[in-house]
This record gives C-alpha cells, sequence and structure tokens, in this order.
C-alpha cells in the first residue's frame, strides 16, 4: 500500500479530532513520557530507509516495532510489507496507541499498549511463536534499571534465527545490552537526523 489522498484526509480529519498533527503528538508524548521517547524530534525519512533497508522484506510475515510513537516508520514499513504480513507495535503510552489505531485504517497494523519486555507474552496471545524483524527507537541509556538488559534478552527469544533486532540510538549505550544475546551486530550512523543517530542491526543466526 502507498501513501494516497485518502489517508491524506483521514490525517487531516484525526488531527482536528486529537487537537494537532503527528508533531504536536510527539511532543505531548515526549512531554508525559520523557524516559521512554527517545527524541522530541521524529526521526528523518533518510534514517527510515537506511534503516529499514536490510529486511528481506518477501520472507517477512512479522514485523514488530517497540515505541512507534506517532508512526513515523510505520507508513514505511505498510508500503514495504507483503499483504499477509503483520506489523506488531508495542508502546507504553496508550496515546501513541489510540493515534495509530485512528489513523492507519490497515488490517495489517496492530498497534498494542504494553512493555517490550513481554514481547514473547503479547505476540503469543495473538497467536505468534517468533518475529522476523524487530524495530526499536527506545532510549536504552535512560530506561530504568533493568528495564534494557530485560528488553534485549526477551527480543532475542522472540526472534527466528535468521531475524534480526534493528535499533537506532543517540548514544552507542545500547549495544552492551544487545551483545550478549546476538552473534552478529553491524553498525551504522546517520548523520542526515536530528539528532545525528546510531544505527545496529543485531542479527540472530
Amino acid at each position: 500500500m502507498t501513501f494516497s489522498i485518502e489517508q491524506a484526509r483521514r490525517d487531516r480529519a484525526y488531527n482536528r479530532r486529537a487537537g494537532g498533527g503527528p508533531l504536536w503528538q510527539f511532543l505531548r508524548g515526549f512531554i508525559k513520557h520523557p524516559v521512554m521517547v527517545g527524541s522530541v524530534i521524529p526521526s528523518s525519512k533518510v534514517l527510515i530507509d537506511k534503516m529499514l533497508d536490510p529486511v528481506d522484506w518477501s520472507n517477512t510475515k512479522l514485523f514488530i516495532e517497540y515505541g512507534p510513537g506517532v508512526g513515523t516508520f510505520t507508513q514505511h514499513i505498510l508500503d514495504r510489507l507483503a499483504p499477509d504480513g503483520t506489523l506488531l507495535t508495542i508502546d507504553t503510552n496508550a496515546d501513541f496507541t489510540s493515534y495509530l489505531n485512528s489513523k492507519f485504517m490497515d488490517s495489517r497494523l496492530e498497534a498494542v499498549t504494553g512493555s517490550a519486555a513481554n514481547v514473547r507474552k503479547i505476540m503469543a496471545e495473538r497467536g505468534f511463536a517468533q518475529a522476523d524483524y524487530i524495530l526499536s527507537g527506545l532510549p536504552f541509556s535512560t530506561l530504568p534499571p533493568g528495564v534494557g538488559p530485560a528488553i534485549a534478552a526477551e527480543t532475542a527469544e522472540a526472534l527466528r534465527p535468521g531475524g534480526a533486532f534493528l535499533v537506532y540510538q543517540f548514544s552507542p549505550k545500547v549495544r552492551q545490552y544487545i551483545a550478549p544475546h546476538f552473534d552478529r551486530i553491524d553498525k551504522g550512523f546517520e548523520w542526515v537526523n536530528i539528532p545525528p543517530a546510531t544505527l545496529f542491526w543485531a542479527w540472530k543466526d
């Protein structure tokens, strides 16, 4: 599915009902939950394309995103996802979940309010045993103690062999959490973003 005029109309209608567009929703989410939102500015298109480029979309049945916020990645993932694929988003902020469910009229999207540390439980409740790819923009460096390592361990268990944990961060600290669980970690950097971001692709072999 590609972005359409109808989608633009739905966005404008939703923005009027919600009292603001995506940037306002993002800022409001940051103000309410600053520890759980990585940046006050959504990711750039350049970062999104670079982050998603290694994904084998033809063999992706379940793609999971942690902390989707206002869906900066969502439409780009849906544009690439197969017709029979599922995009499962997990956010602790119910406002963001409601925003995604109202904005995106796509049956492949399941937006859930919950913790990434419970990803396997959330998957099982929806009939999934393994995920192909999991994307995260959660700010691991500012998460409460113990949460980062728990998410990394759960994510490794949730992925199928050959799958990957895709992480974009503004601090390289996340590597210490994911390194014990993944055999190969590719690293990149993207300057064309505010702020510039470090990118990781952690592969489960």
